[in-house]
């Protein structure tokens, strides 16, 4: 700890809960106590919690603590009350003072912020839709401790290929989910929550929802994650990806679900290698593991990758060109073929996923190839590309290849649309009146 510090830090003792757990906190700090303040993000912040001179103190941050957690005690507990809803929940903890006794007698303060998510108890009322926060996500870009799943801001360069849960963290989710949640509950629509890991360690949790939202940067599912989507499409659930990047990398969840790993461009590391690579932690679309997300999303980064960001297209419209105008997706909205939407707010951006197509009397119809339902109806596409520092560690890439955000939707058992990028949100966020209907449209008929 450096001298004069003065810091507080913490993390939520798990991601998930549901009402009547307790809630743990974990502190550390340089101040004898500390304030806490929780509130519910939606349509508005809304205080539930407000706690006075909680005692707290240092602890020490480990050398692993990136990849196996702090380990530091919980400062504060509650029961989590019934009346709290389903939702995501953001915590403040701060402290204060008028500096030293003698000389520097200034006033200081301190913050930092967390967050957990509460997920609906088994005998409450559901919504009739069910967000997946993408937390996985969340917690592979988190460098806290000096490390995430990238090197790019790792200490020293360096990428781990573990992160853990038990580490403070603020979370991506006002970054893409937040505009949505926002808009969907500003339009009365009702909407239940839960984390990446509650898809993955409780499998009856999608057994009573007609439709399963994943929104953003949902870039990380682990196996049996995907299993139990894959199952409830087939049952007949229905599942809307308003994301892009979308089950990009395979992981690992370990220590029932307190961190993941994830190796991915050094996969011949990763210590199943030499056994079951359908479990190997790299790309799905990865010909060792033989499981392409476009089988589960109707798309993938393979044959999407960057717009507007990464330095790749950034002369970009940020628009998706309509190509089937007449598909109920597109109702309402007045929209012929060609005309180009969403540009204004940049809805196609930052990360894309796509698919391998050919025209067909001038129409864009996947070939089926790289896993994508040959039924996969083509509504929407904009170019992307990868950047080579990202591509070309791939043995089966061809250099130079360019591909298309692709936004459409197929059946089986249930309907599975994609919209193919990570930043349609931006579109609601701008009150984009096309965007607006697309989204009602698709959520009136997959909640049915």
């Amino acid at each position: 700890m450096t001298q004069n510090a003065f810091y507080i830090e913490g993390y939520a003792g798990q991601i998930s809960y549901v009402a009547g757990q307790e809630l743990t906190l974990h502190v550390s700090s340089t101040a004898s106590q500390f304030r806490l303040r929780c509130e519910r993000v939606g349509k508005t912040r809304v205080e539930v919690l407000c706690v006075e001179d909680i005692p707290c103190q240092h602890h020490p941050v480990p050398d692993n603590a990136s990849s196996h957690g702090c380990g530091w005690p919980s400062a504060f507990s509650v029961p989590i009350p019934e009346e709290w809803s389903s939702g995501y929940y953001e915590f403040t903890i701060e402290i204060a003072d008028d500096g030293g006794t003698y000389e520097q007698r200034c006033a200081r303060s301190a913050q930092a912020m967390g967050y957990f998510v509460l997920r609906p108890k088994a005998d409450q009322p559901r919504a009739k839709m069910l967000i997946g926060l993408s937390t996985n996500t969340y917690a592979a870009y988190n460098n806290w401790g000096g490390f995430s799943l990238y090197a790019y801001h790792g200490r020293g360069g360096v990428q781990g290929n573990r992160v853990s849960f038990q580490r403070p963290d603020r979370g991506l989710f006002s970054r893409w989910e937040a505009p949505f949640v926002q808009w969907i509950e500003e339009n009365g629509y009702a909407l239940d929550y839960c984390t990446n890991l509650d898809l993955e360690h409780h499998p009856d949790l999608l057994d009573q929802y007609p439709l399963l939202l994943s929104v953003g940067h949902d870039e990380y599912w682990s196996a049996p994650m995907r299993d139990r989507v894959e199952a409830f499409i087939g049952r007949g659930g229905n599942c809307a990806f308003f994301s892009g990047n979308s089950v990009c990398w395979q992981v690992r969840s370990e220590d029932d679900g307190e961190a993941l790993t994830c190796w991915k461009q050094r996969f011949n590391q990763d210590p199943v290698f030499r056994g079951d690579h359908s479990v190997l932690s790299t790309l799905w679309s990865h010909h060792l593991v033989k499981r392409p997300e476009n089988e589960l999303t109707g798309v993938g980064f393979l044959h999407g990758g960057y717009h507007l960001s990464h330095g790749q297209l950034m002369d970009g419209s940020g628009a998706y060109t309509v190509h089937r105008p007449d598909e109920w997706v597109f109702a309402n909205t007045g929209l012929a073929e060609g005309d180009e939407f969403g540009g204004a707010d940049t809805i196609v951006g930052y990360e894309c996923d796509g698919c391998e197509f050919t025209l067909v009397e001038g129409k864009p119809q996947p070939t089926g190839r790289d896993g994508t339902p040959e039924d996969f109806t083509i509504l929407g596409t904009a170019p992307a590309q990868w950047h080579p520092d990202d591509s070309e560690w791939y043995d089966a890439w061809q250099p130079g290849h360019r591909g298309h955000a692709v936004m459409g939707y197929y059946q089986r058992g249930g309907t599975v649309f994609t919209a193919g990028t990570t930043d349609w949100s931006h579109g609601l966020a701008g009150g984009d009146s096309t965007v607006e209907q697309i989204t009602r449209n698709i959520i009136d008929k997959l909640t049915v």
